[in-house]
């Protein structure tokens, strides 16, 4: 544990030096320039104590790293534009702020412009400042938000927030430095005005969104520096750290319990109900289910309007954690489409929630059209910021929650398989919840990956990629690879020249290719074109042009034209065999995730 608050202490003072903590710096140093000794100090201690406050206590509003929710954001602005209107205004100023020496019995007793202004100050800048969400912080935030605080949890926090803050002192102290040798040239009340317009303007930015715009651009932004978007990102996403991270969250609430109730008795199932040689699982009540939370767009629903688990009391409902350029995810899609076809009318609802892990999977258009193309009917609600991921707890594409006609979760399944035991606890439930003469069982064929799969999935990024699977490590920003003639078994290499970013590699010039040694039946692989343009990548099976019979869904006439943002199937062999695969990449197309099937 003391190791990890180390590296939490560290990866707070890291931030503090990145761009996405811009916003807020002008309006610390302009309050921190401004009255008594002692307020930059109470600047920061209120700084750490509201941002901790935000990561933690109000996770459960918060469900994105850094902003607290919509009330205590709203009220930070206004306190920022209140202190800027009265350094407007010295005499002013100064009539309102007294009262505050007097209250302040314990601190400095000052005008009202030392410690304890600085203190208001400072926690209005809390509640509003968002640096990058690295792995500690989006651990925190996210452990906190589905079960709650916990005291290593907090202490983590205080670190991340005492580093950050740390750096925020020096801001303050230097700033105070300069600006007080200003003062002593100026005349007036001309540099407390200028301050004044400073904290001003940096309230009215925060109040038209203008410092989150500035944000998500930064994240967009591929072109920046590593070690000035992110310095500790290497420490962060180093095992050491994530090893200890994982000991913060614990596993879902609903799995632990089932896993304790494995042993019990199957369920007997009624006549007309069970399914012939097949075991239906143990149906114990697991706890109530949480609800749909701050979810965005919903598809598949009268008008787009919500649904809620309240208002779909009396049925039984699956809900799906699932992706669309998750391989995994999308073979359990005819399963799913199956049991809304079969038994939606008895009164199954399925719920699809579609929590992104690329970021251009939160984008609504794309998640309409991976909806309309994989013949989807029943609702899909967007998760983007895994708002209902963590309220109940889950860690895997596909999971599904069985949830019974009186809203308690009665069945868990994560990853593929198991589906004719999921049918029947559908079956069984049904029946509980009063459905008779329920259809015979589906027919649906289960797609499986290949019993003899033996490569995993490899991301191409240095976030997520493991270091034993490529030739040459991938570090952000724009590199020239050499490539990999005869990769080993579950090798893969970059050749030419490419930008790697937090989530993929982009192709910078003509001729750039990715080669690798699979042993499967099936190829995929995540890829996007800048612009949507239409942009042609070239496959290749052991260096020639890949015939027909072996090509996937997506090829044709030996190359893949990339459009839309989503999985695209390369390879479909009639068996598991051990190949090597080249992409010839176009500029403008980024590759993010190989999966295998």
């Amino acid at each position: 544990m003391a190791l990890l608050l180390l590296f939490a202490l560290i990866a707070g003072a890291g931030t503090a030096i990145t761009p996405c903590v811009l916003p807020v710096v002008p309006a610390l140093l302009s309050a921190s320039a401004a009255g008594g000794r002692r307020r930059p100090i109470g600047i920061v201690l209120g700084l750490a104590v509201t941002f901790t406050i935000a990561i933690v206590a109000l996770a459960q509003l918060v469900r994105g790293v850094g902003l607290a929710a919509g009330a205590a954001r709203t009220t930070a602005i206004v306190v920022l534009i209140a202190f800027g209107a009265l350094l407007l205004m010295p005499a002013l100023a100064e009539r309102l702020q007294a009262p505050l020496s007097r209250l302040a019995r314990f601190g400095p007793r000052t005008r009202g412009t030392g410690f304890w202004s600085g203190a208001c100050v400072g926690g209005a800048l809390g509640f509003v400042c968002a640096p990058c969400a690295g792995p500690i912080l989006a651990a925190v935030t996210s452990v906190s938000a589905s079960t709650g605080a916990n005291a290593r949890v907090v202490a983590v926090a205080l670190a991340y927030a005492a580093g950050l803050s740390a750096v925020m002192l020096l801001y303050g102290l230097g700033g105070r430095a300069v600006l007080g040798a200003i003062r002593r040239r100026a005349r007036g009340h001309a540099v407390e005005r200028s301050l004044g317009a400073v904290l001003l303007v940096t309230g009215i930015v925060m109040a038209a969104n203008l410092d989150v715009r500035f944000e998500e651009a930064l994240a967009r932004d591929t072109s920046l520096p590593a070690f000035l978007v992110d310095p500790t990102r290497a420490l962060e996403a180093s095992r050491a750290v994530q090893s200890r991270l994982a000991s913060l969250r614990p596993p879902s609430r609903f799995a632990a319990r089932q896993a304790i109730d494995a042993s019990a008795t199957p369920v007997a199932a009624h006549a007309g109900v069970a399914i012939p040689g097949v075991r239906t699982p143990p149906l114990p009540s697991l706890g109530p289910a949480p609800s749909f939370t701050d979810t965005q767009r919903w598809f598949n629903t009268p008008g787009g309007r919500p649904l809620t688990l309240a208002g779909l009391r009396g049925h039984v409902v699956l809900v799906d954690f699932w992706t669309y350029t998750c391989i995994n995810c999308i073979r359990t899609l005819p399963f799913l489409k199956g049991l809304w076809a079969t038994y939606h009318r008895y009164g199954l609802e399925i719920v699809g929630v579609e929590t992104p892990e690329f970021t251009f999977e939160q984008d609504a258009a794309n998640v309409r059209q991976a909806i309309a193309s994989d013949g989807l009917r029943y609702p899909v609600v967007q998760d983007n910021r895994y708002g209902t991921w963590n309220a109940y707890q889950n860690q895997y594409w596909p999971a599904e929650y069985l949830i019974d006609a009186h809203g308690q979760v009665r069945h868990v399944q994560f990853g593929e398989g198991g589906y004719r035991q999921d049918e029947a606890a559908v079956r069984e439930l049904l029946y509980e919840a009063g459905a008779r003469s329920l259809p015979p069982p589906m027919t649906v064929h289960e797609t499986l990956p290949s019993a003899g799969l033996r490569t995993p999935e490899t991301y191409l990024n240095p976030q997520r990629a493991a270091g034993e699977m490529l030739a040459a490590p991938l570090t952000v920003g724009a590199h020239r690879y050499a490539g990999v003639r005869s990769p080993v078994l579950n090798e893969f290499g970059l050749r030419g020249y490419w930008r790697v970013s937090s989530q993929a590699v982009t192709s910078l010039a003509a001729g750039d290719t990715i080669t690798g040694r699979f042993d499967a039946r099936d190829v995929y692989l995540v890829m996007t074109s800048a612009g949507d343009r239409p942009r042609r990548v070239a496959v290749l099976l052991d260096g020639r042009p890949i015939p027909a019979a072996d090509a996937g869904a997506d090829v044709s006439g030996g190359q893949v034209t990339v459009v839309g943002q989503r999985l695209y199937a390369l390879v479909s062999l009639p068996a598991d065999e051990r190949r090597t695969v080249t992409l010839e990449v176009p500029p403008g197309v980024s590759a993010y995730d190989f999966t295998f099937g």
